[in-house]
């Protein structure tokens, strides 16, 4: 890790000069006129708005849908360090997928010592159920979104795997368009690679993870859990984009062994399954026979072959932050070749001594719900008060094996835009990665989020944070 006291800043570096992958950024920048700039700030702001670019802030008395605050400072990476990056991040997610049909599988893993079996057998989100079954081309993680975070020039650390349901997808596809529009010019100094074929490579590598069952071009659906979720403007986006059909559960049933959706004609058999409803809820039938999110007998056609699921139900425990903390000799196991990409340092808290080490500098680490997610359900000790300290020191002791704590990372920041000009603030990124029988497919960019409030490390929108356009450039 950088030994720098200050944040490494992806603009500036540790000075004043524009770091190589921002020259003309900042060469236009320079040259632009404060007024027209805060005006395309609104103008970006109205778009999103028009679009209805919204998500839903749970975990007080009742959901309040907001629009995403969008930065119109972009998030710049050179050729090279997205090459480093890529190459990281394809071996992680091959590690994963091999992971996964193996812990449901030979549970080789187990045998050799790397993992301890309770990890698996005991963990909430291992399915037993997937037990021996052969997901269609052996793919479990068909999209999957690494949460990559900056501490240096070339520190690039992995924070999570996200290999249940990722979102933020259409985030980086509307802060893209959003930018072009605003500042065309910029795409003509900046030679930027594209992120708008992302649905057709979604649909391309969702395709050819078709089923046995399957015949002539795969019928692809998207399974959103309705109007009401967070990310119900992703579900839609995704299917018009993808030029699949928007389902919920109530518009599938089982029919002579396949899932079929309504339409007109009557039941069309669905091949391809881009669900967006966690496992618990897929099929009352197999899991909680109080969900009317999902679809009886689902699981069973899954099994026959009938349907490929996405992504592959079970997948859940690649998400679980304890697991994370072995993905370093995962990575190894399967790939016989030392992670590329580092993990950051993690406790486990399940063991007594990590648990000691956790309790003893709350104040100067972040501590994660192993199964939680959207910034909720963890303490960042720097920022956190002594009565709220006092109070997680309670849950952490209630119950060690729900959480992983790490060091609180001095992570790189980019600027944002403001009323006085460029300021500093936190980021992290994930880039979006496509899997299939016919390799790994990794979108040249991802969702920056960025922390508004100075000082913040927390990212996530439903904790006051927005998002950035990423810039891969060409050369």
């Amino acid at each position: 890790m950088s030994d720098e006291s200050e944040p490494f800043d992806e603009m500036f570096g540790h000075g004043d000069t524009p770091r190589e992958p921002y020259l003309h950024y900042c060469n236009w920048f320079d040259g632009e006129d404060t007024k027209r700039l805060k005006r395309k700030a609104r103008d970006a702001e109205h778009a999103f708005r028009r679009t209805g670019i919204t998500f839903n802030v749970y975990g007080r008395e009742e959901a309040n849908e907001r629009l995403i605050p969008f930065d119109i400072v972009p998030h710049i990476l050179s050729a090279r360090e997205w090459q480093s990056l890529s190459e990281g991040i394809e071996q992680r997610v091959r590690a994963l997928n091999a992971f996964l049909h193996d812990i449901y599988h030979r549970q080789e893993i187990v045998r050799a010592g790397r993992v301890p079996r309770h990890m698996i057998s005991e963990n909430e989100a291992y399915l037993p159920k997937m037990i021996g079954v052969e997901p269609p081309g052996s793919i479990y993680t068909h999209i999957v979104g690494t949460d990559i975070v900056r501490t240096g020039e070339n520190e690039f650390y992995v924070l999570e795997d996200n290999a249940r349901t990722p979102s933020g997808v259409s985030y980086m596809l509307e802060n893209r368009e959003t930018m072009f529009e605003m500042f065309p010019e910029l795409f003509i100094k900046n030679k930027v690679r594209p992120v708008s074929t992302y649905p057709k490579r979604l649909r391309r590598s969702l395709e050819a993870c078709a089923p046995p069952a399957c015949n002539g071009r795969p019928v692809i659906a998207v399974l959103t859990p309705g109007i009401h979720n967070s990310a119900y403007f992703e579900h839609s986006f995704l299917a018009d984009e993808m030029g699949a059909e928007l389902v919920e559960g109530h518009d599938l049933r089982v029919v002579d062994g396949r899932v079929a959706m309504r339409t007109t004609q009557g039941y069309t058999p669905v091949d391809v399954l881009y669900r967006r409803v966690d496992d618990d809820f897929l099929d009352p039938l197999n899991f909680r026979p109080d969900s009317m999110l999902g679809v009886p007998g689902i699981l069973d056609v899954y099994r026959a072959g009938g349907i490929t699921i996405a992504n592959a139900p079970g997948t859940g425990i690649a998400d679980d932050k304890a697991i994370y903390s072995y993905m370093p000799d995962i990575v190894e196991f399967y790939t016989g070749e030392k992670a590329k990409l580092p993990n950051v340092p993690t406790w486990r808290c399940s063991e007594p001594d990590s648990l000691a080490y956790v309790l003893d500098n709350l104040a100067d680490l972040v501590v994660k719900e192993v199964h939680g997610s959207g910034g909720y359900g963890m303490l960042v000790g720097p920022a956190a008060s002594k009565r709220e300290i006092a109070d997680f020191r309670k849950k952490l002791q209630a119950k060690p094996d729900g959480y992983i704590a790490q060091p609180t990372l001095s992570l790189s920041t980019v600027p944002i835009f403001t009323a006085k000009g460029l300021a500093p603030r936190h980021v992290d990124l994930r880039p979006f990665v496509l899997v299939s029988p016919k390799g790994v497919d990794i979108t040249p960019g991802g969702l920056t989020r960025v922390a508004l409030k100075k000082g913040s490390l927390v990212v996530n929108s439903s904790q006051g944070g927005g998002t950035k356009d990423t810039w891969v450039l060409e050369s």
